[in-house]
């Protein structure tokens, strides 16, 4: 919502910013300023600096800055309006509303708080009374102490309909209000009687940011179609925007910078007994963009540690996959997988915090994940489906919208196909790129140590990660060494043809000079031939259609043997997803070098000829061929990586 002016004008005269920040930093005076050690970035020498007079901090080390609302919202995780909330409380203001109708949504809003506060009040009771003597025996069988229930403010719900409803409707709270709680359903029928949402359950309450309780959770005691139940949706609840926990895991993430992510409300109160209080859950929902945003408030990577089954692995690719699209520097997700048959709660119960500790440090970067994601259960034992391995990943990695996170992924997908397969997915070889030297398989372990702890299909992925991967996966073709004369001619060749069936604006812009290339050899030279007559004929052929023409002409073989990684490895620019001015430089190189290739065999004919005959004119060509030559000599070959 918008607040007046003067309204926060006021909150920053009132509220002392040195007071302020002084709750979080241990300030020093220092003239008519305050100094202290960063709250925002580790430093040993004081750089955050706070200037009552002036109404704003300033750290001259990171650059954080701002005034006493940014300072609140920064530090302890607050959105505007909640900082904005705090600050007024502390200073005796009461918060403005804009309009009459935000009043009366406000006043509503309100009402409903009550409403539920006094549900979980009820539970709560329900749960220590007779009538909860079942759930508190199964709670104890679940390893929760009385401390743990009670700070969690778990709630029975009985086995008998109505008694909620009759309890709220003695304190004056109608039934219009309990349904839009969330806590009955309202009959269709209008003789028949509302009936009661939650009914012998465990009930776990759901607290907003504020830790204000705003919905319910609850497990079945008894049989049910449903295991676990969460409220319907509210004007105070909507599921895809609220984590469980999220109030109390908040400052504790602030403090230790670390996030954990479960499944469920068990695996959240078991790791918060167990000495992990920065632990959240979504509500038995995939994780959404707004909840992946409020995790990201608290911790630049949280950690996802999902249940070590079928469930839990797909739950863990659709958090990879909508994370994806979200990514910024700085800001990811880890995955930390359990062994299989264990849950968070299951795993501390049986095994200690300890366990635990030691399967969230060997956590694994979303990048991994998206490794495992297109690999796990598949087999790449020919180009073709490596190049569909490499199409894939690449989709993915489009779908990045920062471009230096999107080249970081490329490199180090690129690291691990090379390290599979022996070449470089996108036209890279070992010990290239931006970062320099062969990494190998990337991060400890491999994906053959990374898949392992999911259970996963019989002829699971064979080809991945590491050298010494399967002979019919694993392939080389002796990138390391000095190509034969006669590869390196084929390979140019291939690369150059590759560019220009890939942009055939290329082919009419060079049409003259390759028909009168003669060093193409065998079908490649008539394919070439036969790529300029086409155009020729039809000036506005695109890839598609060219290659339909060519198909139907026989040359399909030729397709497949020059658009792939084994071509594509040689010339990044010949390939499909590439420019249209880099295709021209590549194919500009490549030409050169033909033309210089074309010189030195006509230069060698025209000295046979002026030994014949020693007349000016001859002499004349023959240096005219020398100097093209000499020209041409310092420019590249066209081809990244042969030699």
């Amino acid at each position: 919502m918008a607040f007046p002016p003067e309204f926060l004008d006021d909150i920053r005269a009132r509220v002392a910013l040195a007071g302020a920040v002084g709750r979080r930093v241990k300030l020093a005076k220092r003239g008519r300023e305050h100094v202290g050690l960063c709250p925002f970035h580790s430093e040993k020498t004081p750089s955050f600096t706070v200037s009552e007079d002036k109404g704003f901090y300033h750290c001259f080390g990171c650059g954080a800055h701002g005034d006493v609302i940014g300072f609140v919202m920064r530090a302890e995780g607050l959105s505007f309006p909640e900082a904005v909330e705090r600050l007024a409380g502390e200073a005796g203001l009461q918060v403005p509303r804009a309009s009459p109708e935000e009043r009366a949504t406000a006043r509503r809003r309100a009402d409903l708080y009550e409403v539920v506060e006094a549900a979980a009040a009820w539970f709560e009771e329900r749960l220590a009374g007779p009538e909860g003597a079942a759930a508190r025996a199964y709670l104890t069988q679940r390893g929760l102490t009385a401390e743990t229930v009670a700070d969690f403010r778990l709630g029975y719900a009985p086995d008998k309909r109505g008694q909620i409803r009759s309890a709220l409707n003695a304190r004056g709270i109608d039934d219009g209000r309990l349904a839009e709680a969330g806590l009955i359903k309202l009959a269709e029928a209008e003789a028949d009687p509302p009936r009661d949402y939650f009914f012998n359950r465990i009930v776990f309450p759901i607290t907003d940011r504020r830790g204000r309780a705003i919905a319910f959770g609850g497990r079945a005691l008894g049989q049910s179609r449903a295991k676990y139940l969460n409220s319907p949706e509210t004007p105070l609840f909507h599921k895809g925007r609220v984590l469980y926990n999220l109030a109390r895991a908040r400052q504790a993430a602030h403090d230790t910078g670390e996030l954990v992510v479960c499944e469920g409300y068990m695996d959240v109160i078991a790791l918060g007994q167990a000495g992990f209080p920065a632990t959240v859950a979504p509500l038995g929902t995939a994780l959404t963009e707004e909840q992946l945003a409020e995790l990201w408030r608290l911790a630049d990577e949280p950690l996802l540690c999902f249940d070590g089954d079928e469930a839990g692995r797909r739950a863990a690719f659709r958090a990879a996959e909508r994370a994806l699209v979200l990514l910024r520097p700085g800001r990811s997700l880890r995955f930390a997988v359990l062994p299989a048959g264990e849950d968070p709660d299951s795993l501390v119960r049986g095994q200690g915090a300890a366990a635990l500790r030691t399967v969230l440090e060997a956590a694994r970067p979303l990048w991994e994940l998206l490794w495992l994601v297109e690999t796990e259960g598949r087999r790449f034992q020919t180009p073709e489906r490596q190049a569909g391995l490499v199409s894939a990943l690449d989709r993915r990695i489009r779908g990045i919208p920062d471009a230096a996170v999107q080249a970081a992924y490329r490199e180090a997908l690129g690291r691990r196909f090379e390290a599979a397969f022996g070449y470089g997915a996108w036209g890279r070889t070992a010990g290239s790129g931006p970062f320099g030297g062969s990494r190998g398989g990337g991060s400890r372990g491999g994906p053959h140590g990374w898949a392992r702890r999911w259970p996963r299909q019989r002829g699971g992925f064979r080809g991945a990660g590491r050298a010494g991967a399967p002979a019919e996966t694993a392939v080389s073709d002796g990138l390391g060494a000095r190509q034969a004369p006669g590869l390196l001619l084929r390979r140019r060749a291939q690369v150059l043809l590759a560019a220009l069936v890939n942009h055939p604006e290329l082919i009419a812009e060079n049409a003259e000079e390759l028909a009168g290339f003669t060093l193409f050899q065998g079908n490649l030279g008539n394919f070439s031939g036969l790529l300029v007559d086409l155009v020729a004929r039809e000036p506005d052929l695109d890839t598609a259609g060219l290659k339909c023409h060519l198909s139907d002409q026989g040359y399909s073989g030729i397709l497949g043997e020059i658009l792939g990684p084994a071509v594509y490895v040689h010339g990044r620019f010949a390939r499909p997803e590439g420019s249209l001015d880099e295709a021209r430089n590549g194919v500009q190189d490549i030409l050169k070098v033909y033309r210089r290739r074309q010189a030195t065999s006509e230069t060698e004919e025209a000295g046979r000829h002026l030994a014949e005959d020693m007349s000016e004119d001859k002499l004349a060509r023959l240096e005219a061929k020398r100097r093209l030559i000499r020209e041409s000599e310092s420019g590249p070959d066209g081809l990244d990586h042969l030699d």
